[in-house]
């Protein structure tokens, strides 16, 4: 596998705008979340920018940046358009695409994203967690994936997605990580 990886950025965030610049203890909340991709070590990192004073803090950081279209309607959608304009001869064949919100997003969920696809044949590979703060069950800003667990219980295969509560039953919910 030759995997890239991919950070969408835009500072017109519906819920908090200049988010991606937003101050963590000196530091954009983008750099840190950079810098956390850049310790997963899986290949190499760069941000899909919507703007150019984005794309100027992380080159001072020591990032690559990649300008795409402002008015793009996705993150999923930045992504596409920065691979496909450095990667002409296409030969990145996994792009793992990690949100610009997530600061403390560990390294190993990152690394766990693309390890898994090999063995399982997947296409797609992503992190969920246990939902720890019971009023997260019900808000919708939390996405949860329904999963069929394998049964070991650390791996599974996503059935669906929803911001909705997640069907009634035993057991925990999760959250999906934005990976």
């Amino acid at each position: 596998m030759n995997p890239i990886v991919v950070i969408p950025a835009r500072m017109a965030a519906t819920r908090l705008p200049g988010k991606p610049l937003a101050d963590i203890g000196g530091v954009p909340m983008l750099v840190r979340v950079w810098r956390q991709a850049m310790l997963a070590d899986v290949g190499p990192v760069i941000v899909a920018a919507a703007e150019r004073e984005i794309a100027e803090v992380v080159e001072r950081a020591g990032g690559r940046a990649v300008l795409t279209a402002p008015d793009l309607p996705s993150g999923s959608d930045r992504v596409f358009a920065a691979v496909e304009s450095i990667d002409r001869h296409e030969s990145y064949d996994v792009v793992v695409n990690v949100q610009g919100d997530l600061p403390a997003v560990a390294p190993a969920c990152i690394r766990a994203s693309v390890e898994v696809l090999a063995p399982t044949g997947a296409d797609i590979g992503t992190p969920a967690a246990e939902i720890g703060d019971p009023a997260d069950y019900d808000n919708p800003s939390v996405v949860k994936p329904i999963v069929s667990w394998d049964t070991t219980g650390v791996r599974g295969r996503a059935l669906y997605f929803t911001r909705a509560r997640a069907p009634s039953g035993e057991g925990p919910l999760f959250h999906h990580i934005g990976v």
